[in-house]
């Protein structure tokens, strides 16, 4: 099989060669651009399965950029970036990026997200897993149950829908807005705290401790991600 292709797209060469460096010592093909003009001729001449984005390019901004990528395409973006603000982590978010990940970084923590964004490529979006299963958890899209080390855990109507959200997004951080559109409608946009306490709800059920979450955690400001791997 071909291995998967990733576009990086950052300005400064250092930061190139080392993901350049990283990726192909894991067996993937690399691109790169150091620009939006140079990132929109590999995306739409190349075609990769995976982007890695820098947000501050010389000319134009990365978050832009991402809603242009994501009008055509389906492919996940990984956001590499300095910028720590929450407010810059949920907007590139509710763009359209996959994942966002702050400067500097540890090369097992990008591969990790590598994987799982891969993993999402890969899945078909028509048919998913009928099962999702990660340690102790164990949730049947089909039968909509939840189970936790094999006993049958029953939930409320907003809590399935919650979890079966997560399941279908494993391992990708979901902001506060994209959860309250899906599950509540976008009328509600505004209230956070659906979310917050729907999510306490559900950790009561699904963790051993729901105050130290393992399987759903909370990227702080921004807002939550169900772990796929244990």
């Amino acid at each position: 099989m071909t291995a998967p292709l990733v576009l990086i797209v950052d300005d400064e060469p250092a930061m190139r060669a080392f993901l350049t460096a990283l990726l192909t010592a894991h067996e993937l093909q690399v691109v790169s651009a150091s620009s939006c003009r140079e990132a929109d001729l590999q995306a739409t001449t190349r075609a990769p399965e995976l982007v890695l984005l820098d947000l501050g390019l010389p000319d134009g901004d990365g978050i832009a950029w991402v809603r242009r990528f994501r009008a055509w395409s389906t492919a996940p973006v990984v956001v590499l970036s300095a910028r720590e603000r929450e407010h810059d982590k949920v907007e590139a978010l509710d763009a359209g990026a996959d994942d966002y990940l702050t400067k500097p970084f540890g090369a097992g923590e990008l591969m990790a997200r590598v994987r799982v964004a891969l993993r999402h490529r890969a899945a078909s979006p028509t048919a998913p897993e009928p099962v999702f299963r990660v340690g102790d958890l164990e949730v049947d899209r089909a039968r909509r149950e939840l189970r936790i080390d094999g006993a049958l855990v029953p939930l409320t109507q907003t809590e399935w829908k919650l979890l079966e959200l997560f399941t279908r997004h494993a391992g990708r951080v979901l902001t506060h807005a994209q959860i309250l559109r899906e599950v509540w409608g976008p009328a509600h946009l505004r209230q956070t705290h659906y979310v917050r306490v729907h999510v306490h709800a559900l950790r009561r059920k699904i963790e051993r401790d729901a105050n130290e979450p393992r399987h759903l955690v909370t990227e702080t400001g921004v807002g939550y991600r169900l772990r796929d791997e244990p």
